[in-house]
C-alpha cells in the first residue's frame, strides 16, 4: 500500500495506483491536480449540490449523489428533497479545497454541480448549451456547432464563455442575472438551440432521439432546471484523464479536448482563472427568446411520447393478419 500521506488534513492512501484503465494518471496525479486548481474549481462548485463520479479499481464508474455514512463531519452538505426518487438526498457542497482532496482520495474524478444554488430562490445562474458531436465525427464539428450557438446568442445581444466538456464536445455558458424563473431559462435554452439549428440545419440538430440526428451535431438544450453539468476544471473519466477546460472563442480552432489533462492543465493555467476572466457580465433574457422557447416542446418529454408512438406503430405494423 505504501505509506499514507496527509494533505489539507486528509489522510491519503494508495496514491500510486492507476486511476482507471487508460487514465495515464495515478490517484496522486488526481490529488495533485485538485490541490493545484483547488480554489478555481471551488468557485464553480460553491453552494451547489454536488454529484461526483467515482471509479473504484476493477469496477464501472458510478455517480454518487448521497454522501456515504463514513463522510467526515467537516464536509459541508445540504439535504434536498429529491422529487424523482421521493427521498431526501444529502449532497456535499464543494466549498473548500479540503473537501476536494477528501473526494480525490475517494477516487472521485468528476465533479457535477447543479445549475441551481442550494438556495434555489436565486434561479438558474447560467443558460447552458451542451454541444455533442456524433461518436464518429471529429471535434471540429463540435467547434463549428459552438460557433452557430455563439452567432444565435449574438443575434439576441447575448454572449457566453466556452469550455471543452473534457469528453468530445463543448459547453457554452451564458451568465444570468439572479431571479429568472427556471421555466423561462429552460425555454430560452430551447430557443437558442432552435435558432442555432436554423442557421445551419445540415451541421446541427436539436433532435433528442439519436436515430433522428443523421450524423449531425446535437445541440442539447436539456441542461436546465435541476440538471447538473460537469464543472469547468473538473477531470473526466476519459482516456488520459482529460479536464473540462476553458477556451477562448478565438482558440477553439486550434485545440482538441486531449490537450488538457490532469497532468498538463496546471502548467497551462499557471495562476490564471480563464473561466472567470472570460465569463461575460450576467445578462437578462430577451422576451422574444423566452416566448419562442415556450412554444418548443421539452425534448425529453417529446422523445418519450415519440418513442411510445413508434413502438406502437411497429407493433401495429407487425401484428399478424387476421
Amino acid at each position: 500500500m505504501g505509506s499514507a500521506e496527509v494533505r489539507a488534513g486528509v489522510t491519503l492512501t494508495n496514491l500510486d495506483k492507476p486511476l482507471f484503465d487508460g487514465a495515464e494518471a495515478t490517484k496522486r496525479h488526481l490529488v495533485d491536480y485538485l490541490e493545484a486548481v483547488g480554489e478555481r474549481l471551488v468557485r464553480q462548485l460553491r453552494d451547489r449540490p454536488l454529484s461526483v463520479k467515482r471509479v473504484r479499481p476493477g469496477q464501472e464508474p458510478f455517480m454518487q449523489k448521497n454522501l456515504p455514512k463514513y463522510t467526515p463531519d467537516w464536509v459541508p452538505r445540504v439535504t434536498v428533497w429529491a422529487e424523482s426518487s421521493h427521498r431526501e438526498v444529502t449532497y456535499a457542497l464543494g466549498n473548500d479545497v479540503r473537501t476536494l482532496v477528501w473526494f480525490g482520495n475517494q477516487r472521485a474524478v468528476e465533479y457535477h454541480p447543479t445549475l441551481l444554488l442550494a438556495d434555489r430562490g436565486q434561479g438558474p445562474t447560467h443558460l447552458i448549451l451542451d454541444i455533442d458531436p456524433p461518436p464518429d465525427q471529429p471535434f471540429r464539428q463540435a467547434v463549428l456547432a459552438a460557433k452557430l450557438i455563439r452567432e444565435a446568442l449574438a443575434n439576441d445581444g447575448l454572449a457566453g464563455a466556452v469550455k471543452t466538456s473534457g469528453a468530445k464536445g463543448v459547453h457554452v455558458f451564458v451568465p444570468l442575472v439572479p431571479g429568472l424563473a427556471i421555466e423561462d431559462v429552460a425555454a430560452a435554452t430551447r430557443a437558442v438551440a432552435a435558432r442555432a439549428e436554423r442557421l445551419d440545419p445540415e451541421l446541427a440538430t436539436t433532435a433528442f432521439i439519436v436515430e433522428d440526428r443523421a450524423g449531425r451535431v446535437f445541440l442539447d438544450s436539456t441542461r436546465a432546471g435541476g440538471a447538473t453539468v460537469v464543472a469547468a476544471y473538473s477531470p473526466r473519466i476519459r482516456p488520459g484523464t482529460t479536464v473540462s477546460f476553458p477556451v477562448g472563442w478565438s482558440d477553439l480552432d486550434n485545440i482538441t479536448p486531449r490537450d488538457f489533462t490532469v497532468r498538463s492543465a496546471p502548467g497551462q493555467l499557471g495562476d490564471r482563472d480563464p473561466w472567470a476572466d472570460d465569463m461575460p457580465e450576467p445578462q437578462t433574457l430577451p422576451v422574444g427568446l423566452v416566448e419562442e422557447g415556450h412554444t418548443i416542446p421539452i425534448a425529453r418529454v417529446q422523445a418519450m411520447h415519440e418513442g411510445k408512438r413508434r413502438a406502437r406503430a411497429q407493433r401495429e405494423n407487425s401484428s399478424p393478419e387476421t
